[in-house]
């Protein structure tokens, strides 16, 4: 098997959570003649009427930072779990779900895509209505062009079925879950987004997204994330995180809150512009203690996110205060949005 030191890390990691880490490998993908493994990091109450929250990366090869975040805050609960009783308490009221690199054929090559050429995040089989930009939006033409979604006759790649399996009996299994999946390369803010990329119109949770957000200003008021719909930056098509939200509205009564941080690297190349000059620089940091001061900018991020999952019954919005919320969404969000949003399919959290 190629020598990953990310895929290495994690393993050790693994074995530092010892019997409270429930590892297993969901697949193995594989690279150059060898077999890489995609695992996954079971943590907490095991209890199906309790919340979960998951936590992904390295959904794209080249990201790395992404994957360095998650395994930092599981290193984080690893070393806490020894001698931290507000761990114990909050591992006590969620399930917390890791798979910190879903793509290590990617990584190891250094490519945004898996090692077939294939961009995970185009390949689920959701279609847009509206127009996407050429290319970044999904393209069928070829694995030599960035953004390739897969033949059109070909089932997902092994890497996003096994997310979505993950996601499927682990999250959605539950009542309420959410999922954060960590990225980079857009800009220089850092974002939080949430679904639709297929559409621009509102998502039915959209007050618990309001809400959702409300509370991270309120909690972590001195760090700046921009939190909006996907949609105001561009659209795409095969988008997993909508193919797995469209799911969940089988169930009416679930609310599934799923988001994407996308790091802004341009902030990184501005600091350091040599980092222009390699494909890694340009999406994630190169010196060190930039690198150090990322993982401590977001590794309190994860555990805000993991104690609002545990506690959502004091923050989800119910009744005239859930209408208050859509409409101050709807206000900051999609003003002018001239579709009648009640033709989305009915929430009833």
């Amino acid at each position: 098997m190629p020598r990953l030191p990310l895929l290495e890390d994690l393993e050790r990691t693994i074995e530092a959570g010892g019997a409270r880490f429930e590892a297993r490998r969901v697949c193995e993908v594989e690279c150059r003649g060898d077999r890489m493994p995609v695992y996954v990091v079971l943590v907490g109450n095991p209890d199906p009427q309790a919340p979960a929250v998951g936590f992904f990366g390295g959904v794209h090869g080249l990201e790395r930072i992404g994957a360095e975040v998650v395994l930092a805050y599981l290193q984080n609960l690893a070393g806490r779990l020894r001698w931290d009783d507000t761990v114990e308490a909050l591992l006590a009221s969620v399930r917390m779900v890791f798979m910190p690199l879903v793509n290590p054929g990617g990584t190891w090559l250094g490519t945004r895509a898996n090692p077939s050429g294939v961009d995970l995040m185009r390949n689920a089989p959701v279609e847009s209505k509206e127009r996407v930009p050429w290319l970044i939006g999904g393209q069928r033409f070829s694995p030599r062009m960035p953004w390739f979604r897969g033949a059109l006759d070909q089932p997902m790649e092994a890497e996003s079925r096994a997310l979505c399996e993950v996601v499927s009996r682990e999250l959605l299994s539950r009542r309420c879950c959410v999922a954060v999946d960590c990225h980079s390369g857009f800009g220089m803010a850092d974002r939080i987004w949430f679904p639709y990329a297929h559409t621009r119109a509102p998502i039915p949770h959209l007050p618990e997204m309001h809400a959702l957000r409300d509370l991270l200003q309120e909690t972590l008021c001195n760090y700046r994330y921009i939190f909006e719909p996907q949609s105001l930056q561009y659209l795409t098509h095969g988008d997993l995180w909508d193919h797995l939200y469209l799911q969940s509205l089988e169930e009416p009564s679930r609310v599934f809150l799923p988001l994407t941080l996308e790091m802004g690297s341009w902030s990184w190349v501005k600091k350091n512009p040599r980092q222009f000059f390699t494909l890694l620089g340009n999406f994630n940091p190169l010196i060190e203690h930039r690198q150090q001061r990322v993982l401590r900018r977001h590794v309190p991020l994860l555990e805000f996110f993991a104690r609002a999952a545990a506690s959502h019954r004091r923050w989800l919005p119910t009744g005239a205060e859930r209408e208050q919320h859509r409409a101050r969404a709807m206000d900051h969000w999609y003003p002018g949005f001239p579709w009648d949003l009640q033709a989305s399919p009915e929430v009833r959290p």
